[in-house]
C-alpha cells in the first residue's frame, strides 16, 4: 500500500510518501518546510496571516507531489499549535482546498502514540534493538510528548513546552540573558515534573529523542560538516555531549548559530530552546544517554494508515 502522511506542527510541515508491505516502510518522498505556523500563537491565540500564507504555499508544493505519486491513502495530522487557536477554521479550509481532506487536529495523547510508533516501528526488524522499555521524547515547536512503552505505549503525556514556545516566551534576547535561561529552565522543569506524575521515567531502559531539535543537537555533537540523516539516525549521545552543545547554543548570537554547518535556517532562532528541553530531561532524571531517531510521528502516521 502506498500512503501519504502529512505532519503539521508548530515549526515545520512535513510530507512522507511511502510504500508499506508486511510492516516494512519504504520511503518514496520525504520533505520538510519550516513554516513557523505557530509563530505568536502562545501570545495571540490565533494563526497570523503571514504564518498561514507560508503554510499554504508549502501545501501547494505537497499537493503536486501527492498528485505525482498517487498514494492509496492520505492523512493530514495537525498538532500543538492547531489545538490552541481561535481561527482554526481558516486553516482547515485552506488545507481542504489544497489537499482535498480536512486535517485531523489530534490530541496530545494520540500525538504521543504516533510518535512512539514512528520511533520504535523498525525495532522489530533490528538484529540488536536497544533495550526496552523505551522513553520516547518528541520535542516539537509547541509541545513535548513523553511516552513510555515496550511494543506500545503504557503511559504518555503531552506538555506545553517546545522550541518555539520556549523561545517566544523566554529566550528573546540575542543571545539569551542568564535570567531568560533560568526562566526557561524553570518552565521546562515544571513540565518534566508534571510528566513524571503520569509517566514513570525510572522504568525506562532507553531514552529515544525525536524531532528537529534533537537531530540538530546530534549533528552538532557529532561535528558533522553537513546535516546527514544517515549519520544521525541511531546515534547515541551522552548527557555531557548534550549539555555541552546546549550551553554553547544558548551563549551564541543568532549570527553564530546561523554559521553552524548542519543548522537549518528555520531552526536558527529556536534551537537553543529545543536543546534546553532535551538537556533538562536528561539532567533532571539523571539519564546518561539518548538514542537519536530520524523516524518519528510522520512515520507513525504512515504506519497507522497502512494498519487501518
Amino acid at each position: 500500500m502506498r500512503v501519504a502522511a502529512i505532519d503539521c506542527g508548530t515549526n515545520s510541515i512535513r510530507l512522507l510518501i511511502a510504500d508499506v508491505q508486511d510492516a516494512v516502510l519504504t520511503e518514496v518522498v520525504r520533505t520538510m518546510v519550516i513554516v513557523r505556523l505557530g509563530e505568536g500563537v502562545d501570545r495571540t491565540g490565533e494563526f497570523s496571516e503571514a504564518a498561514l500564507t507560508r503554510t499554504f504555499a508549502a501545501l501547494d508544493s505537497f499537493a503536486e507531489l501527492i498528485e505525482q505519486h498517487r498514494p492509496d491513502r492520505i492523512r493530514f495530522v495537525a498538532t500543538s499549535a492547531s489545538r490552541d487557536v481561535s481561527n482554526r477554521n481558516i486553516f482547515v479550509a485552506g488545507v481542504k482546498e489544497r489537499i482535498g481532506i480536512e486535517p485531523d487536529v489530534i490530541s496530545g495523547d494520540e500525538e504521543a502514540a504516533l510518535s512512539f510508533l514512528g520511533a520504535t516501528g523498525d525495532f522489530a526488524f533490528a538484529s540488536t534493538p536497544p533495550p526496552a522499555p523505551y522513553l520516547v521524547v518528541d520535542i516539537g515547536g509547541g509541545s513535548t510528548e513523553f511516552v513510555l512503552g515496550e511494543t506500545e505505549p503504557s503511559a504518555a503525556l503531552s506538555t506545553n513546552v517546545g522550541c518555539v514556545r520556549m523561545t517566544e516566551r523566554h529566550l528573546v534576547t540575542d543571545p539569551p540573558t542568564a535570567q531568560e535561561i533560568v526562566s526557561a529552565t524553570s518552565d521546562i522543569d515544571a513540565a518534566i515534573a508534571e510528566a513524571g506524575l503520569v509517566v514513570p521515567f525510572a522504568q525506562a531502559k532507553t531514552l529515544i529523542g525525536l524531532a528537529g531539535s534533537v537531530t540538530t543537537v546530534a549533528a552538532l555533537a557529532l561535528n558533522l560538516s553537513e546535516y546527514d540523516p544517515k549519520a544521525i539516525h541511531g546515534a547515541v549521545l551522552s548527557a555531557d555531549q548534550v549539555h555541552a552543545v546546549t550551553t554553547e547554543l544558548l551563549h551564541m548570537t543568532r549570527a553564530d548559530r546561523s554559521a553552524l554547518a548542519p543548522m537549518h535556517e528555520g531552526r536558527v532562532d529556536v534551537i537553543g530552546g529545543g536543546a534546553l528541553v532535551l538537556d533538562r530531561i536528561m539532567q533532571v532524571n539523571d539519564i546518561r544517554e539518548v538514542v537519536v531517531s530520524e523516524t518519528d510521528i510522520l512515520d507513525g502516521i504512515a504506519r497507522r494508515l497502512a494498519q487501518d
